[in-house]
């Protein structure tokens, strides 16, 4: 079907590799040949997780990188960060093709100059050869109102106002707000949750739970015999260093990932440590700002709420990541060592209504 296919006039050099493609068209290729094609979402990690073409690999670019990209062409690596497996099978020549698509763009000719679709174009242009690069006409928001089949939609997830109702209702029960309901689902592998949810075995068995990672100095592990677990001795206070695990805690979290299991990370209420724990895997493995990880979070957890001095490591672990791809950059905006904890919040994690706690002295069990 790729002679069918009609290229473009060239509206400017970064154009010139870029064909096009119909959903139809896309819709047969999914259907008859998928294993030869690359589909790359180039939209945000929030747009993707809640719903994406069947098979797509989310291709993403952090405000910093983006900026820096004019005038210079980022590499595969940064572009498709923690999806080793793919970059292996573009160098090898293992790809006829690749769809690129956003939200919404109709063709070629509206596509912006400095949009993650065109870094993503530049990439696969250099690094990558023998393959045809197509722009999927219309985006998701075309494919997905013509073939919804082919689409992967997150679950329900309630409005923080619907979930905030829930817990009013439920809070004549006693049952403490972060106890109610299961552990959440963070990613398909990672779970996050309370001591509470931690100890019923029931629960763990019913999600497919077989590792827990205890974030906290004084949570039991209850069925050690039963599940692997690892701790992290941290207490939830304004003078702890848990940016000191976190490399250790992804690392762990990976190794569960790779051996096809499923691991709860919790701490008392599952509301400060182990949330920090799980924003630092997002930030890390999905290459996202803390500020997109936080409501990321927030939506599946309403009540997260890392302590003040845990948002500091996290901030500077932000920092220490965009780092790897834009040194000068991230250089300028570096937190000194003198001062570790002076920053200033993303403008959507200091919403009043995210913080439950005051920002220097948390209340005890988060």
């Amino acid at each position: 079907f790729y002679l069918s296919l009609s290229r473009p006039p060239p509206k400017r050099r970064a154009m010139e590799e870029l064909y096009e493609m119909d959903c139809t068209v896309l819709k047969r290729l999914l259907k008859d040949d998928s294993a030869k094609c690359l589909l790359l979402d180039c939209r945000s990690f929030l747009a993707f997780s809640a719903g994406h073409i069947r098979g797509a690999v989310n291709a993403r670019c952090n405000t910093i990188v983006r900026r820096r990209a004019k005038g210079a062409v980022l590499s595969l690596d940064q572009i498709l960060a923690g999806d080793e497996e793919v970059r292996v099978r573009l160098r090898s020549g293992m790809y006829s093709a690749a769809v690129l698509y956003d939200e919404r763009t109709p063709d070629s000719e509206t596509v912006k100059e400095d949009s993650t679709l065109t870094l993503v174009l530049h990439a696969l242009c250099r690094d990558s050869s023998g393959m045809r690069i197509y722009l999927l006409k219309g985006g998701y928001d075309r494919f997905f109102t013509e073939y919804p089949e082919f689409c992967l939609k997150a679950k329900s997830l309630p409005s923080l106002t619907s979930q905030s109702s829930i817990d009013s209702a439920c809070s004549s029960c006693g049952t403490p707000h972060n106890d109610q309901g299961g552990p959440v689902e963070i990613l398909p592998f990672l779970y996050l949750g309370s001591a509470l949810h931690a100890s019923k075995k029931e629960v763990l068995d019913s999600i497919g739970i077989s590792a827990l990672l205890n974030v906290s100095a004084d949570c039991p592990n209850h069925f050690e015999g039963a599940y692997q677990y690892k701790c992290i001795p941290v207490e939830d206070n304004h003078k702890e260093d848990i940016s000191s695990w976190f490399l250790e805690a992804i690392e762990f979290i990976d190794s569960i990932r790779d051996s096809s299991g499923r691991v709860l990370v919790h701490c008392q209420a599952g509301i400060s440590r182990s949330a920090t724990i799980c924003l630092a895997y997002l930030m890390k493995r999905k290459r996202v700002r803390l500020d997109e990880a936080f409501e990321f979070v927030r939506r599946r957890r309403s009540i997260i709420s890392p302590n003040f001095s845990f948002m500091g490591q996290l901030l500077q672990f932000e920092s220490q990541l965009l780092a790897t791809s834009c040194a000068a950059e991230a250089a300028a905006t570096a937190i000194t060592p003198t001062s570790p904890f002076i920053f200033n919040f993303p403008v959507s994690v200091v919403n009043p209504a995210y913080l439950h706690h005051s920002p220097i002295t948390t209340s005890p069990g988060c």
